[in-house]
């Protein structure tokens, strides 16, 4: 079962962005258009920025670096840390988790009921839990 939201179905990228709250730059376009074409993908800010040059773009990397917080802040991307240097955005913002293979730094989704989580902790006083997030890493 597909878990994904489809960000780029009928909609351009500019009007996407405005629809979100983003002011729609040249840049932030370009990088819309690259990750929002309906299909799911994990990518790093470096690779994004690699992908931008690759197809002609010239922008900083802090400019990928902003933006994909900015479409993460908007709920546009899932933001996936797998370890304190490694952080994926994802375009699937369903209810899934992930299998992560070091090796390769590959992420993989894990449709959201596969994962059974019995118990949880009580969050601490005046906070609730948003969300879990599972990394299964494989070897």
């Amino acid at each position: 079962m597909k878990t994904s939201e489809n960000h780029a179905t009928g909609v351009p990228v500019a009007a996407l962005l405005s629809r979100a709250g983003i002011r729609p730059t040249k840049q932030r376009i370009a990088l819309g258009q690259l990750l929002f074409d309906g299909k799911d993908r994990h990518i790093t800010a470096e690779q994004l920025h690699d992908a931008a040059r690759s197809h002609g773009h010239t922008m900083a990397l802090a400019t990928v670096y902003n933006s994909l917080h900015q479409f993460t802040a908007a709920g546009l991307l899932r933001q996936v840390v797998v370890d304190a240097t490694k952080v994926y955005f994802d375009t699937n913002t369903g209810h899934h988790h992930h299998f992560f293979d070091p090796g390769t730094g590959s992420l993989a989704d894990v449709p959201g009921e596969a994962v059974r989580i019995e118990r949880l902790p009580s969050p601490p006083e005046g906070r609730s839990i948003d969300h879990v997030d599972v990394i299964i890493r494989l070897r």
